[in-house]
């Protein structure tokens, strides 16, 4: 029988360890509404955390670093933007150099703060939830950059599907050339999604740098881009999908490393393997769909766009 306080611990971190991959999966869903596939995810995420981990120990200012980070990985992402939508470049290729070169940037751009560590975000009190039984002491350790998540997926989802800027970005997404004969500009659309994805993975980042583990190490975001990606496509498109399937990695996360402290019988590399191979399978079986799949993804995702006037 596990006690309510262990209980509420280990939901604490797996909402928390969730929440860089919830931020940086969204802003690729958005960018794969738009029809592009943008695999830099990883590189976007260092660049954020080494970004806002500098911001957040020089100024002390944690909305200030989560800010930063987010500028830095939509000014990351437009190299990306340019490289597609200018001069045409194949996006799975320019989506992997981008992750090369966040990895390089970030390493040589953290040099002076490696090793270096900082207070981590306070919790925020949410004062009637925190009176329910049991769970009620979530509320009381959860930091707002958790909530942010939260909300942040209810306004991706209802602005893909109940607004007009919504129903703009899927129509580019689903047929650029018909979107492009009414008159709609592909490229600012597509150019505008690729940088929220960039924003939104700067701040997934820099939350892993300034609340997780608030120090920066040289690839701390060991593959967390990767498992965003896939997220996305597993999740078929949904935000309330892709909010579990991170869930479900923050939770495995936690277990793991619990596992590790009662000193079980495995090897702990096997150990940390677990998260990202329980992650994957659970949502390659609740995928196998193949026809929802391909109705739910984007007609001309990956597809190059060229305006023919």
């Amino acid at each position: 029988m596990i006690d309510s306080a262990l209980m509420v611990a280990i939901l604490v971190s797996a909402m928390r360890t969730a929440t860089p991959l919830i931020l940086a999966a969204l802003g690729e869903l958005v960018v794969e509404k738009a029809g592009c596939v943008n695999l830099g995810v990883e590189g976007m995420m260092l660049v954020g955390a080494v970004t806002g981990f500098a911001v957040g120990l020089t100024t002390g200012n944690f909305a200030l670093a989560f800010l930063v980070g987010a500028v830095a990985g939509a000014g990351f992402s437009l190299i990306f933007g340019v490289l597609v939508l200018v001069f045409q470049v194949n996006q799975y290729a320019a989506g992997l150099a981008l992750t090369i070169l966040g990895g390089g940037a970030s390493a040589f751009w953290g040099q002076a703060w490696q090793g270096r560590n900082m207070r981590g975000v306070q919790p925020v009190e949410l004062p009637v939830l925190s009176d329910l039984p049991v769970i009620g002491a979530m509320f009381t350790r959860l930091d707002v950059a958790v909530y942010l998540a939260i909300a942040a997926t209810i306004i991706v989802a209802l602005v893909l599907t109940r607004t007009r800027v919504g129903l703009i970005l899927r129509a580019v997404g689903e047929n650029h050339d018909s979107a492009h004969a009414l008159g709609f500009s592909v490229v600012k659309v597509r150019f505008a999604a690729i940088a929220f994805g960039g924003a939104m993975a700067g701040m997934g980042g820099a939350y892993l740098s300034c609340v997780i583990t608030p120090l920066w190490i040289e690839g701390m975001t060991a593959g967390r881009g990767w498992i965003a990606v896939a997220l996305v496509v597993f999740a078929t498109w949904k935000p309330a999908r892709l909010v579990l399937g991170a869930w479900l990695f923050g939770l495995v996360s936690v277990m793991q490393i619990h596992g590790q402290g009662l000193g079980l019988a495995v090897p702990s590399h096997v150990l940390a393997m677990l998260p990202y191979l329980v992650t994957i399978v659970v949502l390659v079986l609740i995928s196998r769909d193949a026809t929802r799949i391909r109705l739910n993804a984007p007609g001309c995702l990956g597809k190059p766009f060229r305006p023919t006037a």
